[in-house]
């Protein structure tokens, strides 16, 4: 899936990330993965705005996320950090500022170099111009 990210500069970047679009998608994520096979992400998209929260069980990698709402701008981020927990409830959840309805996981530390923070906003959406 093809991500048009704008920065507060008016900057565009495109990405190529992996889509959770269902309820058996989101619930699995990136769980169990060691790499995102050249993939620069993984946008979970909602039907409509939503207050979810995401927690790291079984995920491997440290991730950021970042939370954008219904007109694709920026909501808030947050780091999340592996959950070794042996199951799901000890682990901490993670959620946005207020309702969203896209949420990008990146490798920890990669929002700020595609531009995402304050004043940013996305697009999602067509097929990814280049091959992971």
């Amino acid at each position: 899936m093809t991500l048009r990210i704008t920065d507060a500069d008016g900057r565009v970047r495109e990405s190529c990330v992996l889509l959770a679009a269902d309820d058996a998608d989101r619930a699995r994520g990136l769980m169990e993965v060691d790499s995102l096979g050249g993939y620069d992400g993984m946008i979970f998209r909602f039907d409509g705005p939503t207050r979810s929260q995401f927690y790291m069980f079984d995920t491997r990698l440290p991730l950021s996320i970042a939370f954008f709402d219904t007109d694709g701008r920026f909501v808030s981020a947050t780091d999340m950090a592996p959950c070794t927990a042996t199951k799901a409830s000890d682990c901490p959840v993670y959620g946005a500022d207020g309702p969203y309805v896209d949420a990008l996981e990146v490798v920890q530390g990669g929002l700020g170099p595609w531009g995402i923070g304050g004043g940013s906003r996305i697009e999602v959406g067509g097929t990814c111009s280049r091959s992971p």
